[in-house]
């Protein structure tokens, strides 16, 4: 009788790939404190238009034809873009402390399982539909810790900006590939002029909050546009074209343990055990759901 062969294991992330995943990790961790602290001293639209007015123009020799569909490409680019990020920032400006609402976007994860399994009708395992349950009563419980509560409308905001880039993902799964870095210049140049008009519209003293900014601040956004917008997701895309997506996403989930620690050592968050408890079952749910769908596409132009 023939002897079946068991499948080969693979191989271990070589040093060099955990040090590319290390520095994702904490280049968007840094990326969502730096958020926080540009938005203390910038309205939120006007930090949303000037990072991206830095992406773009690092990313502008990228983006050359040929483009998907306009329709879903005009779809991914204002809700991905403008929409997600937009939120976000106001997200930041909103809160008191960044760490419940960077727990609380982590939920993508799972409400992209959700709209996937609404709109595609992809298969909604018992597994993902329990690390779903579980992310938002992390979230949920949280929020009821009194200092928490105090940020609940920018929880909520950043939670909607979750929701924002879950539906530019599923979205994505039925567009034609695209190269992450021409994927993040065609966000970058669509975003901009929408933020700069909404910054227009809808805020004021945008000039005397530019001349006020720090030089900490500046670097902030240099972070965001070139750093986290570009390189970081240089690195994603060098590691995704070497492994499959599942052996590498569920490592970025410790990028908000990265940002809650900044946060607690130099930006004062509070951190009580409700809250940390809140937290961890918010992300071990999103873990069992990125674990459950190995598939899972993290948007390798995220960040």
């Amino acid at each position: 009788m023939t002897q079946v062969e068991a499948p080969a294991k693979p191989h271990a992330l070589t040093g060099l790939e955990m040090a590319a995943i290390l520095a994702i990790i904490v280049t968007w961790g840094v990326n969502n404190a730096a958020g926080k602290l540009a938005t203390e001293v910038m309205p939120p639209l006007l930090v949303g238009a000037l990072r991206f007015l830095i992406a773009t123009l690092c990313l502008f020799p990228f983006v050359r034809p040929p483009f998907p569909d306009w329709r879903s490409l005009v779809l991914i680019v204002f809700v991905g873009g403008a929409l997600q990020y937009g939120l976000l920032y106001v997200a930041y400006w909103l809160a008191q402390d960044v760490s419940p609402v960077t727990v609380a976007n982590q939920l993508w994860i799972p409400l992209t399982t959700l709209f996937a399994f609404l709109l595609l009708k992809e298969r909604l395992g018992k597994a993902a539909l329990a690390g779903m349950i579980i992310a938002f009563a992390g979230v949920g419980w949280m929020m009821l810790d009194a200092h928490a509560l105090q940020d609940w409308r920018a929880i909520l905001v950043g939670i909607a900006a979750g929701a924002a880039w879950a539906l530019t993902t599923v979205v994505a799964r039925r567009t034609t590939s695209i190269p992450p870095l021409k994927m993040q210049g065609l966000l970058a140049a669509g975003t901009l002029p929408v933020m700069a008009f909404g910054s227009a519209v809808f805020e004021r003293d945008q000039v005397e909050a530019i001349r006020q900014a720090t030089p900490l601040v500046w670097a902030s956004l240099l972070w965001a546009g070139i750093v986290s917008s570009v390189l970081a997701t240089t690195l994603l895309f060098w590691l995704v074209q070497r492994r499959e997506a599942g052996r590498v996403t569920p490592y970025l989930l410790a990028t908000p343990v990265v940002t809650i620690l900044i946060g607690w050592a130099f930006m004062g968050d509070v951190l009580t055990p409700q809250i940390l408890t809140g937290a961890a079952l918010a992300m071990g749910g999103v873990a069992v759901v990125a674990l459950a769908e190995r598939g899972l596409r993290a948007g390798a132009a995220k960040a």
